[in-house]
């Protein structure tokens, strides 16, 4: 099936590359790579990398602006699993456009769908396929991809990361990039960030049930100068690993409206039902929602604790024999 990318990539003169709106690693470095890729192999093509940036990220690179597109381009959406979260408008224009992704499967859009649950990233998995088509992946382009198998799989650590994941991330460092440079960009911290970090955790509570939980309002954004990605993608992390903790959730308000944005983990039970209901998706460990207000966060958050209340349940039965 991947020989009818590849006859894509031939047919089109210009390419246009996607990925979800307000980007993590994986999706910046999928899409990155992947323009890197087609650039190298297809110079003469004009190829495109479209969509908003996320400052924890701008080292990766730049999107592209300031070009006019016509009518006759394909278009490569990348790490997303549905149409509404598309980062640009203009996916809606291409003449043929193609879906890659790894998130658990919400919606058929393209005319062309690569979807593989079981990788631990878009990178990962983008980077089979373009093996499989034997199209050169330089540094640059193995230094993309990689960064985007690191974020998603939580620098290896996540349940997702499997013999796979090493294979390919092997195959990319042999192309030479200083991966200790992309650690340092990643990892490495401003004080004034492990200081947020810290009052945050200082604002850690929980429900009956024992789900941790975050809820930062616009106010309070507003207070600490930091931009809602930052809080909402960042600070969640802030409760995991801690024993005890086994979901955890961080609803952080929109500084212009009143919606709140929900990034929900767990390091057993699968949560993505619960984001799914509410209009989001992801992983099975680890979804985010888009919610439309203050009340529909409290009522996420009361599934949440419902959901632990019967797993909890559970453990009590099965610890007692009955």
């Amino acid at each position: 099936m991947y020989n009818k990318l590849l006859k894509l990539f031939n047919d089109y003169d210009t390419i246009v590359i996607y990925r979800h709106a307000r980007p993590d690693g994986d999706a910046l470095g999928s899409q990155f790579g992947l323009r890197e890729v087609l650039r190298t192999n297809f110079p003469k093509k004009k190829i495109y990398a479209v969509g908003d940036m996320t400052p924890r990220y701008s080292f990766m690179g730049e999107v592209d602006k300031d070009f006019v597109l016509g009518f006759n381009y394909l278009g490569i959406v990348l790490d997303c699993s549905e149409t509404s979260l598309i980062s640009d408008e203009s996916y809606k224009k291409a003449r043929k456009l193609v879906k890659i992704d790894h998130h658990i499967y919400r919606e058929k859009f393209g005319d062309l769908e690569f979807v593989d649950e079981r990788f631990e990233s878009c990178a990962g998995y983008l980077t089979t396929l373009l093996m499989k088509m034997h199209l050169e992946i330089n540094t640059e382009a193995a230094k993309q991809l990689y960064t985007g198998i690191v974020t998603d799989s939580g620098r290896f650590r996540y349940d997702s990361t499997s013999v796979k994941t090493f294979e390919i991330a092997g195959k990319l460092l042999s192309k030479g990039f200083d991966m200790q440079e992309i650690y340092n960009n990643l990892y490495v911290e401003d004080l004034e960030n492990v200081l947020l970090r810290a009052k945050f955790t200082l604002k850690i509570k929980f429900t009956e049930h024992h789900v941790a939980y975050i809820y930062t309002t616009k106010e309070e954004c507003l207070a600490e100068k930091a931009d809602v990605f930052t809080i909402s993608r960042s600070i969640v992390n802030t409760m995991s690993g801690i024993r005890g903790i086994d979901v955890w959730v961080n609803f952080t308000e929109d500084i212009n409206s009143d919606i709140v944005y929900c990034e929900i983990r767990s390091s057993k039970y699968n949560i993505n039902p619960i984001a799914t209901k509410f209009g989001g998706g992801g992983h099975a460990k680890a979804s985010g929602a888009t919610l439309c207000n203050k009340e529909k966060a409290l009522e996420l958050l009361n599934e949440l604790d419902a959901l632990l209340e019967v797993e909890n349940g559970n453990k009590w039965i099965e610890a007692n024999n009955l």
